[in-house]
């Protein structure tokens, strides 16, 4: 399935090699078939979506929308596996907001997991966060040329155009995965409740090595996915879990990158002199 010459892998959850009926009338329509809060995509603009799933890098897919990890609905499974027993009723609440003592809400929890009795009281909870990968270059110009004439522009050379589009995990663990863990995580790790975090496995293959524990001791399930082929189609596939302890992750993720003084003064002077 992958287009050498195309970054985009799936725009409105088809690839972008989909003629099939289906496949166009989502792209006419804008429309999003992995759960989306609306039936329409929404991503950027509710009006002029980017409707971009995952884009390609190096071969393999990157998934940049995180509701594409919606797919089936197996993240919610997974993280009710490792948060609840097994015979558990539980039920799943989306973008649950979270209020500082004044009443403001500041913040949102992707998901909140619910374990619930006969009489539908809620006694325990777990929190799901679902971490995609920022993208850098012009997505933007890229998809709107590809949508004005789909079948043409499939296989268009992208690489001689200008900003190739590709994921930058970096921005994406400074700006979201380590907020997220420093405010939410510590909230709910402060209340003893467990957490799971869905993300692709290139983004956590580039974090820093994390102490791992058994299931039972975890307070923290890393739940990793992949999309693989699968009848024309790209499938959301779990491919492995971590556990993790929280104060252990929190400083492997935190912690400053070993970076020599020397290294970065000599930078700083090869700067200078070339100004």
């Amino acid at each position: 399935m992958k287009n050498t010459k195309q970054p985009l892998a799936e725009v409105f959850g088809y690839p972008i090699t989909d003629q099939s009926a289906e496949a166009k009338r989502y792209r006419k329509y804008r429309l999003c078939p992995f759960k989306n809060d609306v039936p329409n995509c929404t991503k950027d603009a509710a009006t002029n979506p980017l409707g971009i799933c995952s884009i390609y890098h190096e071969n393999e897919v990157a998934i940049t929308c995180p509701i594409r990890f919606r797919q089936d609905w197996i993240i919610v499974d997974n993280a009710a596996e490792f948060f609840f027993p097994t015979g558990t009723k539980w039920s799943s609440l989306a973008n649950v907001e979270i209020d500082t003592p004044t009443g403001r809400s500041i913040e949102n929890a992707d998901f909140v997991l619910v374990a619930y009795d006969d009489k539908g009281d809620i006694y325990d909870f777990g929190v799901l966060c679902v971490q995609a990968a920022y993208a850098r270059g012009d997505l933007r110009a890229l998809f709107e040329f590809y949508m004005s004439h789909s079948i043409a522009n499939q296989l268009t050379d992208w690489p001689n155009q200008f900003c190739y589009p590709r994921p930058d995990y970096l921005s994406s663990s400074q700006k979201q995965l380590v907020p997220d863990l420093l405010f939410k995580g510590g909230l709910f790790n402060s209340w003893k409740k467990k957490i799971a975090i869905a993300l692709h496995k290139n983004f956590f293959e580039t974090l820093p090595p994390l102490k791992e524990v058994k299931k039972e001791a975890a307070e923290i399930a890393w739940m990793i996915y992949d999309l693989k082929p699968d009848s024309g189609k790209l499938q959301l596939q779990k491919v492995d879990v971590v556990y993790t302890e929280f104060q252990s992750t929190l400083k492997a993720i935190t912690e400053p990158a070993s970076i020599r003084l020397k290294n970065f003064m000599n930078g700083l002077q090869e700067k200078f002199d070339a100004q």
